[in-house]
């Protein structure tokens, strides 16, 4: 039971940083870490509300969806969760949400282009949409599995919400905020109805170079 702690009471921590934020709202979304040396996970429970949220009460997956830990049900994404850490070895945390500017984008069926040179480095390429499918049913998670195969770290979930990764939970917490920052000002860009630019392709290829670099990097560590 002591080897799961550390991620329980991590996913606890981080659960509580995004609801003092803003960007967790009562049951909302789900968050989980990757339990170090084997093939499981630590995932927030289903239909809890966070602000009651305790260590305690976080459940333990292996990636067949066995529950190894907590007497809670555990959240209905839990097999998108664990197609994320088969497909990603170093995806260490993910965190979904229904912020609302980026979930907008989601609704309009548009992903974000390469607007920042930041926005690159940590949250990939682009910003992609990944097709609709029922909350919880193997259809989004051979949607997300399809999608998520190219390195970046922020989706945007067609009609739901968000999708972010983090080889830590500080870097996951960043590229969320980031993403939700850049939804923003693509948003009100689209507005204007003037052209959005970009930023140039070879300054794209060296933020991403940068991004993929950390990302072999936390493949190989055992956090």
């Amino acid at each position: 039971m002591a080897g799961y702690d550390r991620q329980k009471q991590s996913v606890s921590e981080l659960c509580q940083i995004l609801l003092k934020r803003g960007y967790l709202k009562t049951t909302e979304g789900n968050v989980s870490v990757r339990v170090a040396q084997g093939t499981a996970f630590a995932i927030t429970p289903s239909s809890y509300d966070y602000a009651l949220m305790k260590a305690d009460d976080i459940c333990v997956l292996d990636f067949g969806l066995t529950q190894l830990e907590g007497d809670r049900k555990p959240s209905i994404e839990s097999a998108m969760h664990a197609a994320v850490y088969q497909t990603r070895p170093d995806v260490h945390v993910i965190i979904h949400t229904h912020q609302p500017y980026a979930s907008a984008l989601g609704i309009l069926n548009k992903p974000i282009p390469h607007l920042f040179d930041e926005q690159v480095r940590f949250l990939g390429r682009s910003v992609e949409i990944i097709p609709y499918a029922p909350s919880g049913t193997g259809m989004l998670k051979k949607n997300v599995r399809r999608m998520i195969g190219n390195g970046n770290n922020a989706f945007i979930l067609q009609n739901h919400g968000v999708l972010v990764f983090g080889g830590d939970a500080e870097l996951a917490i960043h590229t969320m905020a980031l993403l939700e920052k850049c939804a923003l000002v693509y948003l009100l860009s689209l507005l204007t109805e003037e052209k959005v630019s970009r930023i140039p392709l070879a300054v794209r290829e060296i933020a991403f170079s940068k991004l993929r670099a950390d990302e072999k990097r936390f493949a190989k560590l055992d956090l």
